[in-house]
């Protein structure tokens, strides 16, 4: 750990030259939605917007809430986000501009995991297609903006205080963080922490064991302003503790995870600005089976060990300004990741089903932004080279045979890959008053993951997918593609608003699970037996078929009378194979959203209903089990109660009904309420109360 942390300093010292249904839209950026959290000012009746009720621990669960979004449930902590089908490292997922790999094997630590909701300043959402410049991303793009000090008046610093804590009775959890600092027009120096801690979640008649968490983070930043522009530099620490994640086959013990980033950005000459970044992330994990769930059997007790070192850079040039622009750059990111299984009651039971591998990407872009008449056009290229490597894998002498035996053949097989992607995006748009119209179009890839590639033990390693299969991965895997369509457009009066978009995604060469052989549960082959032998005989490999997506959704609202106004989301998605009769895993169902609210001018009071429809195109393939449609009530509010000083409240699922999340994992803890291999039920009746303190 000691010498990452070192090699990351220098790699800095190198480098160093809430609203829900928010559609603030970036005067640069048609596709871009910026969601705030909740300010202490009073609500502007005039913006497209209303109180966000968000009270989960991490931003995932707040992101679910807008238009074409969904929450993957793996837990209170580990929780990720569907966008419009996709989920995991097929979204651009970012933390304050930074890209990394998650540290489980499993994605115990998706890259929400790093966004407590009690440090969230915003959050960017790219629908659609994520720009160029971001990196290659299969879908859209995500990027959670942490609180930090801003740049104020001139002399000497003044003070900036961002604070909040909460309590959640459904968990009986609590979070406490923000941010202090100090700033001028010149310097801000800064200093962010947070700690959250709940117990095993309630729901009607029940509780579902092991799901309790705990979390700390803190961190500083500084920015400077020099006569060309601003550099930045910014440290964080998480520390998560014992978590449970009942989807998956153990819980998390630890996360002992760093970010370190340095940035310049500034203008070098007029109409040319220089962009630049160095960042390094080094996650430590730690997950068993046996400290948060009945004791398994001395055989049957498991650990794991796992890590993940992220490097990356990158530096752009723009010429033009910021709405007409060329934009040229390159970037690059090395990842190296190990992975071993043990008992530790057998010191001679240890084996690495992913040895010391690495990946490596290195890309160059460039971007136009040009007006051709009333058509607004963004037009981007990127063509990235990719690199993937392992060692030949390590064990123990108390191995048994069949895994030792697959161990040794993978050590003689081919252990490394390399391949050339290239995307593109083209968006149009056109401002014609009330009505702005919108396209895009674009060609997105991406490559296969370390534990796709090389997973050659089978286990549940599965990045996340939580389905309760055993998989293997493949070598001969091929980078995704997909052709993206996408149609809408933004419509606005002085009394209401919508949103609309259609789209479809073709997708070639999509990883998926499927069964290891031609003859599934026939342990005819080393695998199968092995897989067998860990409790299931029909395991999957991952494999590339073809797919599409397509669907629909809006985010609509209208000031009614006075202080009156609803505001609404729906959504509506379809994933489904193209080679074979099945539809793609864990795809949302359609809901729709609904949030009437009095907004006076220093308190508003809002009911919400969210209709969620059953969803039965399920995968054959994943074992996916149908779900039933459910409708909630929330009900919640604000009070400003000085100027500064904010107070909400409010109770979630107000009537205390049983539902089943169509995207919740399914429940692998003894210890619970949960029957084993059920879904996991929604929260039961839980109310909140929240203050918030902030000067700037």
């Amino acid at each position: 750990m000691k010498t990452r942390f070192f090699v990351a300093t220098a790699l800095a010292a190198i480098a160093s030259v809430c609203p829900a249904f928010a559609q603030q839209t970036d005067p640069t950026d048609g596709n871009l939605i910026i969601v705030t959290a909740q300010r202490t000012t009073a609500l502007n009746l005039d913006r497209e917007a209303e109180e966000e009720l968000a009270t989960g621990p991490d931003a995932a669960a707040f992101i679910a809430r807008q238009p074409g979004m969904a929450l993957v449930d793996n837990g209170a902590l580990s929780g990720q986000v569907q966008m419009r089908g996709l989920f995991g490292e097929r979204i651009a997922l970012r933390i304050n501009g930074q890209h990394f790999a998650t540290g489980g094997p499993n994605a115990m630590d998706p890259a929400m995991h790093y966004a407590p909701m009690a440090l969230i300043d915003r959050v960017e959402i790219a629908r659609g297609a994520s720009p160029v410049r971001d990196g290659p991303g299969f879908g859209g793009g995500v990027n959670a903006v942490l609180k930090k000090t801003r740049f104020g008046e001139a002399g000497a610093l003044a003070p900036q205080i961002d604070v909040s804590a909460q309590y959640r009775s459904v968990d009986d959890s609590v979070a406490i963080g923000g941010m202090a600092g100090l700033a001028n027009d010149r310097v801000r120096l800064g200093a962010i922490a947070s700690w959250e801690k709940g117990d095993d979640m309630r729901f009607p008649h029940g509780r579902g064991g092991g799901t309790s968490f705990e979390r700390a983070v803190y961190g500083v930043h500084a920015g400077f302003q020099t006569g060309l522009g601003e550099i930045s530099l910014e440290y964080r620490r998480q520390d998560t503790g014992r978590s449970g994640n009942p989807p998956f086959a153990m819980d998390i013990i630890y996360f002992h995870t760093d970010f370190l980033r340095a940035g310049f950005e500034g203008e070098l000459a007029s109409d040319l600005t220089l962009e630049a970044h160095a960042d390094y992330s080094g996650v430590e994990h730690r997950m068993n089976n046996f400290a948060l769930r009945p004791t398994p059997t001395v055989a049957a007790t498991r650990q794991s060990d796992t890590y993940a070192d992220t490097m990356g850079a990158g530096l752009s040039l723009r010429f033009g300004s910021s709405d007409r622009h060329i934009r040229i750059g390159g970037d690059f990111e090395a990842i190296d990741k190990g992975f071993m299984l043990y008992n530790p009651l057998s010191p001679t039971f240890f084996i690495h089903p992913l040895d010391r591998a690495k990946s490596d990407r290195i890309g160059a872009f460039a971007e136009a932004r040009a007006a051709l008449g009333i058509v607004d056009a963004e037009l981007g290229f990127r063509v990235d080279r990719h690199g993937a490597s392992t060692e030949a894998p390590r064990f123990g002498p108390g191995v048994p045979m069949g895994p030792a035996t697959l161990a040794r053949a993978f050590a003689n097989a081919d252990r490394e890959w390399s391949a050339t992607s290239v995307d593109a995006a083209l968006r149009l748009s056109a401002d014609l008053g009330e009505i702005t119209p919108r396209f895009t179009l674009a060609r997105k890839t991406r490559a296969p993951s370390l534990v796709e590639r090389f997973a050659w033990l089978p286990t549940e390693a599965s990045g996340g997918l939580a389905d309760g299969n055993i998989y293997v991965g493949s070598s001969a895997l091929k980078i995704e593609k997909a052709w993206l369509f996408e149609a809408g457009f933004d419509w606005k009066s002085e009394t209401a608003y919508a949103r609309p978009l259609i789209y479809y995604r073709r997708l070639e060469d999509f990883i998926q699970g499927v069964p290891f052989d031609a003859t599934p549960g026939v342990l005819d082959t080393p695998v199968e037996m092995v897989s067998a032998a860990s409790g299931d005989s029909t395991p999957l490999r991952f494999t590339n078929v073809d797919a599409e997506i397509y669907g629909a959704d809006v985010a609509f609202g209208t000031r009614i009378s006075g202080p009156l106004r609803l505001d609404g989301v729906a959504s509506f998605v379809r994933g489904k194979r193209r080679d074979i009769s099945d539809n793609l895993y864990r795809i949302a169902p359609a809901n729709v959203r609904l949030a009437l609210a009095w907004e006076a001018d220093r308190w508003s009071l809002t009911g919400e209903a969210l209709k969620v429809a059953k969803q039965r195109k399920v995968s054959a393939t994943n074992g996916e089990v149908p779900s039933q449609g459910y409708v909630t009530f929330n009900l919640f509010g604000h009070w400003i109660l000085h100027d500064g000083l904010r107070l909400d409240a409010g109770v979630e699922n107000l009537f205390d009904k049983y539902y089943t999340e169509h995207l919740a994992g399914y429940n692998r803890n003894s210890g619970s309420d949960v029957a084993l291999g059920a879904r996991l039920p929604g929260a039961g009746r839980s109310a909140f109360i929240r203050l918030r303190w902030e000067t700037r």
